[in-house]
């Protein structure tokens, strides 16, 4: 637990002043940038999140695990995830420009920021050395890491709205930080000894047997988290897009809170598994109950004030943003209880039922969209996007019989004393 809390406090320390910094050069760039070109630059991130699935074939999802099962091979595991990774981001940029040709006839200015913005598939595909970090519980180089490339490229971003340079610019600013990030954790990774790093065709395809099964998953994820920004842009605007996307940045600018939480307890659930049945268990309720009650306080807190959050952050311009992220912050909530249902889901080696699940929100949240949107705009697709969350992360488990026991583990934490007892666990070890 000690080492648990250190982990967490580092990423959680680190990111808000990450988020701040990120909270207040967002809000600038969406003023400078106007709704249009604003919506563009996120209809550009939902284009490369579609590739993503496939640049990083899945290996994110199992790269922790990967390296506490096998930690004398990490070397050769890190490093033939790294080289893959690279080689298939290099032909998801080319993929993504030849989508937005075809999807975007004549529309110069956006193949151009799709262009741009695609190169922060390289970087991402060179930042995955983080995930050695996290099987080690060292975070703290990770968040520090982080925390330094934000405050280089938020200093970069000033530069651009000082100078009032085009949205070009800021498409490419995206990479900058990953990259950084990237260099300066395989430093960090040479630095502490690190074994060396080498690739191996055998060992890609042992892993991809294992990973292959997230790739569809992500996609599908993808779909639904994705698909409302492109079909609002296709069915309504680019001032409806940049509506949307002011009002769910606003929904998840806490997200990192869960997001290092998460990560935290990742390692200590497979490690719990090797040990014991109900010590896995009860740490995967332990996580539940600390994702449901913080994101539940989360969601009211938003609700009260959203007509502040939009009007401080965004200006009047975006004032009708704010209906949309009163529905759109309940959604987090289910969204990370889809994120602890993974780790349970890799633990006991049930990913193959993943593309059922996620094919079945993609599919439930095209059609919700397609019925929404063009009568409701950007609430339309914050109500969609709702639903489907809450049909794939808990209705599903009702549904796909052999994930049962995940949602009996969901419901068990509810219960307020497991709260408690892990309030007095984390005031204990961040006393000593």
């Amino acid at each position: 637990m000690n080492r648990l809390v250190n982990n967490a406090s580092w990423l959680i320390g680190c990111k808000i002043v990450q988020n701040v910094l990120s909270f207040i050069i967002s809000m600038m760039s969406a003023r400078y940038l106007g709704p249009s070109n604003y919506g563009l630059i996120n209809y550009a991130t939902s284009v490369i999140a579609f590739i993503i699935p496939f640049a990083t074939l899945g290996l994110t999802n199992i790269l922790v695990q990967e390296i506490i099962s096998k930690p004398d091979e990490e070397g050769e595991i890190l490093g033939t995830s790294l080289l893959t990774c690279v080689l298939t981001s290099l032909l998801g940029m080319g993929s993504a420009v030849l989508f937005t040709l075809v999807a975007n006839p004549g529309e110069k200015e956006t193949t151009m920021v799709v262009a741009l913005y695609s190169t922060i598939l390289v970087a991402q595909a060179l930042e995955m050395i983080q995930y050695w970090f996290q099987a080690k519980l060292l975070s703290k180089y990770t968040a520090i890491v982080s925390l330094s490339s934000y405050v280089v490229v938020s200093a970069y971003k000033i530069y651009l709205l000082a100078t009032e340079k085009s949205v070009y610019w800021f498409a490419l600013s995206y990479a900058i930080d990953s990259l950084i990030i990237a260099v300066l954790l395989l430093g960090f990774y040479k630095k502490l000894g690190g074994q060396k790093l080498t690739a191996s065709f055998k060992r890609i395809r042992a892993m991809f047997a294992k990973s292959r099964y997230y790739i569809i998953s992500s996609l599908m994820v993808t779909l639904f988290t994705q698909m409302d920004k492109v079909m609002l842009k296709a069915m309504i605007d680019d001032v409806a897009t940049g509506i949307y996307s002011a009002a769910t940045v606003c929904a998840g600018l806490s997200s990192f809170v869960f997001a290092a939480i998460i990560d935290s307890f990742r390692p200590v659930i497979f490690e719990n598994k090797k040990l014991s049945r109900e010590a896995f268990e009860r740490s995967v309720k332990k996580l539940y109950s600390i994702v449901i009650y913080l994101s539940l306080a989360q969601c009211v807190a938003i609700m009260l004030l959203a007509n502040i959050i939009i009007c401080v952050t965004y200006g009047n311009e975006y004032a009708e943003a704010a209906t949309t992220l009163r529905i759109a912050t309940w959604y987090t909530t289910f969204s990370c209880l889809g994120m602890v249902r993974n780790i349970w889901i890799l633990a006991e080696n049930k990913q193959k039922y993943l593309w059922i699940i996620n094919l079945s929100g993609a599919l439930t949240n095209a059609l919700l969209n397609s019925l929404l949107i063009p009568s409701m705009g950007s609430n339309g697709a914050a109500i969609a996007s709702l639903i489907t969350q809450m049909f794939t992360n808990v209705i599903m488990g009702v549904l796909v019989r052999p994930i049962h026991r995940n949602n009996r583990l969901m419901l068990e934490a509810l219960n307020p004393k497991l709260l408690l007892e892990m309030a007095g666990q984390i005031k204990g070890g961040i006393r000593k």
